[in-house]
C-alpha cells in the first residue's frame, strides 16, 4: 500500500476546524520505503533543469517543475497514480466535504517540484480556473521528499492570514510530510528562500484537485497567480512587485498587438 492508513473522521475534523484557511498536515503519509524510493528517483537540479520548466522570476526563482508524466521515474508514475485513484478522490471529498473531487491528468503546474539553493517562492495564492478544460481548482497536495533538511536551511512551507500580516503556520520539507490546503482567494501561502548554501535542493511532488461545479463562494472571476510581499519586505512588494507586474502587462499588451498585427497582414 503506498499511503498509509489514515482516519478520515480525524482529518475530517481537523480539516473543517483549521486557521487561517481548511488544512491538514499529515505525518508519515506515505509507506515509508516507498517514500524514500521516491525521494531517491528524483534527478539532480541540473539533471532536472534539462527536463522540465525552469522559473527564474522575481517571484519563483531557482524552481523546476517537471509535469509530463512520460519524463518520470516509475515510483514517481505509481506516486502520481495512487494520488489519481478513485478510492483517493473518495477519501479526499469526505475528509474536505467537497464532493465529486477530479485529479488532474495533466498535472498543470503540479508534478514534481525541484527548487535549487538560492530559490525562492513569495506568498501567493493559485490560479483557480481552468479555462480550457472549464474546471475549478479546489485542493493543493503537498508531499516533502527531503530525506535530510536542517531548518536553517530555510525551505519552509508558510500559511497566512487573508491579509498577509501574519503567518499562521510554518512546516519543515521533511520527508513524509503531506499537506492538503484548500484553493481559494484567502488562502495565502508561500515558502521561505532556500539558503544559497543548502547542500540539497528541495523536493516535493505536488497534486491539485477539481471540480467541474464552481464553489460556493465563486465570485464569478476566474484569474492567474496572485502574489504578496511579506510584511518585511517593504521593498519588495511596494517597488519590485509593481515593476515586475507593469512589465508583464506590458509584454502581454505587446503581445496582443502582435497578433493583431499578424492578422491585418494575413487577411
Amino acid at each position: 500500500m503506498i499511503v498509509q492508513p489514515f482516519d478520515r473522521e480525524a482529518l475530517r475534523r481537523r480539516f473543517a476546524s483549521a486557521k487561517p484557511f481548511p488544512f491538514i498536515e499529515i505525518e508519515d503519509f506515505l509507506d515509508l520505503p516507498f517514500a524514500n524510493k521516491v525521494a531517491a528517483a528524483y534527478p539532480t537540479f541540473k539533471d532536472a533543469a534539462a527536463k522540465g520548466l525552469a522559473f527564474n522570476a522575481l517571484n519563483e526563482r531557482k524552481k523546476i517543475q517537471i509535469t509530463d508524466v512520460r519524463l518520470f521515474p516509475e515510483p514517481v508514475v505509481q506516486l502520481h497514480e495512487a494520488l489519481a485513484s478513485p478510492a483517493f478522490l473518495a477519501d479526499l471529498s469526505h475528509i474536505t466535504g467537497i464532493p465529486d473531487l477530479l485529479a488532474d491528468e495533466e498535472l498543470e503546474g503540479g508534478g514534481m517540484h525541484i527548487t535549487g539553493p538560492g530559490g525562492r517562492l513569495d506568498v501567493h495564492v493559485d490560479f483557480n480556473y481552468l479555462k480550457d478544460r472549464r474546471l475549478y481548482r479546489r485542493l493543493n497536495l503537498l508531499i516533502y521528499l527531503n530525506p535530510v533538511w536542517d531548518q536553517q536551511w530555510g525551505g519552509d512551507i508558510q500559511l497566512w492570514d487573508k491579509d498577509v500580516k501574519s503567518c499562521q503556520h510554518a512546516f519543515v520539507p521533511m520527508l513524509n510530510r503531506c499537506l492538503v490546503f484548500e484553493t481559494s482567494d484567502h488562502s495565502f501561502h508561500g515558502v521561505t528562500p532556500v539558503a544559497p548554501d543548502a547542500p540539497h535542493p528541495r523536493i516535493s511532488f505536488a497534486a491539485y484537485y477539481y471540480t467541474r461545479e464552481a464553489p460556493a463562494n465563486w465570485k464569478g472571476s476566474a484569474h492567474s497567480t496572485v502574489f504578496k510581499a511579506r510584511p518585511h519586505e517593504r521593498f519588495r512588494g511596494y517597488v519590485l512587485m509593481p515593476a515586475q507586474l507593469l512589465q508583464r502587462r506590458i509584454m502581454w499588451n505587446v503581445h496582443l498587438l502582435k497578433q493583431g498585427v499578424k492578422k491585418l497582414i494575413s487577411s
